[in-house]
């Protein structure tokens, strides 16, 4: 019997079960963990385009957005977020952020009445 075919298969659906497992995790621990709002700064916004990278091969490939906050304390935070909020968000925003461990909730710009809140860094 040949265990090539196998041990691919058992593979697989080991690669399958450990990102299943991970992103449950991942859900978990962030559901675990207290929203926080916070006064912050976008200080980066950054993309990362995974998949294959052929010609025409546009639906094979996934944008993932991200952006750098800067809390008063000096602590930075990278969240991903989806590509509408990416679009919305500049570098140098200033608002309060709302977060839950590693999701992303809510950045809400504040205009030039509220900069005093958010000024201060």
């Amino acid at each position: 019997m040949d265990f090539f075919p196998i041990l691919i298969l058992v593979l697989v659906i080991g690669i399958f079960l450990f990102a299943i497992g991970s992103s449950l995790w991942q859900w978990q621990w962030n559901n675990q963990q207290p929203i926080q709002t916070v006064a912050a700064i976008i200080v980066t916004k950054r993309t990362h385009v995974s998949g294959s990278g052929g010609h025409n091969t546009s639906s094979l490939t996934q944008t993932s957005y991200y952006c750098t906050f800067e809390t008063r304390s000096g602590e930075r935070v990278e969240l991903r977020l989806s590509g509408r909020e990416y679009g919305l968000l500049a570098e140098g925003d200033r608002g309060m952020l709302r977060y839950q461990g590693t999701r992303y909730l809510e950045f809400d710009r504040m205009g030039d009445r509220g900069m005093d809140q958010a000024s201060t860094f």
